[in-house]
């Protein structure tokens, strides 16, 4: 929140491309980190790795939107290229990378933090592919801007338009849901220190992932439902998923036996958390899609950053206090968001509609001579 936000903003006046390179440099420090036991040189990898964090979720998604608008490239391209991002990468290489990771620690004996060396190798590969291949492109390049002015410009930009700061209040109150969801499934499914496979379940949240994004790629692939539209079912469905744990607390018995398989309110429990992870994949191609419609080019770095403050703020209160609200309070405060953030959608649908059919008006005007009789014939 307080590092990634102003580096990651720079994306926009420094170069998107430059960002990106400065995504893997940082994140590569940040692995190096891990090698000593000092707390303040892991507190030091952790400042790099916040600030690579906000350049990961912004700058590569600002050059590909910029990129693709000036080659002129069909905007269902994008829908179709972020679909296949999140498949691909949060998907299917999680999971490759998670059983790697694995082969090093258990199977090569390389230790701990061998995973942490091989995604070093991985960026630099990265670095070198994108200062090779990729072309350079800016938000607002001027000179005469500070860094503070950008700041009160891209506030200005979501104080002024409407769909701007519904976008920003959805995408904090699912990603506030889901990054705490990150934390509270383990100890869900196993209040009891249930001996449960965490890896074959991670596995399983990735492949529900997987199947959501191609739910979405399928999605925006067709120009109905419009994803203002679908994304109203989204997330109250996730709320949906999310309460499941409330719900089993409430109608199953709680066991005091230690240890033992999963039980059944955990199994349940797990229903729900598959669904919600498909809804995260469905989630991310499409905001990403809102965002590449509403979000002014000239900002786009900056305005996404902005984003994620209240978004970590959530994060850092939430998680601080996790020993002092039950479970059932937490999963509840997340079903909460994801239902708020549904009204909200619901919101920005009927705002778009009407922008749509102003704009459609407008359009028919042009098209009319003075005495009514249109051009066209």
């Amino acid at each position: 929140m307080l590092f990634g936000t102003v580096v990651g903003s720079l994306a926009d006046k420094r170069g998107r491309k430059r960002a990106c390179v400065t995504y893997c440099i940082t994140y590569i420090l940040s692995c190096i980190t891990k090698h000593s036991p000092q707390y303040k040189v892991l507190m030091l990898g952790r400042v790099l790795g916040g600030i690579a964090t906000s350049l990961l979720f912004s700058a590569f998604e600002s050059w590909l939107v910029a990129e693709h608008n000036k080659r002129g490239f069909d905007q269902q391209w994008l829908s179709i290229t972020f679909a296949k991002a999140i498949f691909l990468g949060n998907g299917l290489m999680a999971i490759l990378s998670g059983l790697f990771g694995t082969v090093l620690v258990d199977s090569l004996k390389l230790g701990p933090v061998a995973p942490f060396d091989a995604a070093s190798c991985f960026l630099a590969i990265g670095m070198i592919i994108i200062l090779s291949t990729w072309t350079e492109n800016y938000g607002d390049p001027s000179e005469n801007k500070d860094l503070l002015t950008q700041f009160k410009g891209a506030a200005a930009a979501i104080a002024a338009d409407e769909k701007i700061t519904l976008l920003g209040a959805i995408q904090s109150l699912f990603e506030g849901s889901m990054y705490t969801f990150v934390f509270l499934w383990t100890p869900a499914l196993s209040p009891n220190d249930e001996d449960i496979p965490h890896g074959f379940i991670f596995a399983t949240f990735m492949l529900s992932s997987m199947l959501g994004s191609s739910i979405a790629s399928r999605l925006l692939a067709h120009p109905t439902p419009r994803v203002e539209s679908y994304m109203q079912t989204v997330f109250m469905l996730s709320s949906i998923a999310l309460l499941l744990p409330v719900v089993t607390n409430l109608l199953v018995a709680p066991s005091n036996v230690k240890g033992g398989s999963i039980s059944v309110s955990g199994c349940i429990q797990l229903i729900g958390f598959c669904i919600f992870e498909a809804c995260v994949g469905i989630f991310w191609p499409s905001i990403m899609k809102m965002r590449s419609q509403y979000i002014p080019e000239e900002a786009r770095s900056t305005i996404m950053n902005f984003f994620r403050i209240p978004l970590n703020i959530f994060v850092c209160i939430a998680l601080y206090n996790v020993k002092a609200l039950p479970m059932t309070v937490m999963f509840g405060m997340c079903s909460a968001f994801l239902f708020v953030a549904s009204l909200l959608q619901r919101r920005l649908m009927v705002i778009a509609e009407i922008h749509k059919s102003r704009s459609q008006d407008w359009l028919n005007m042009e098209e009319m001579d003075p005495e009514g009789v249109s051009l066209n014939g």
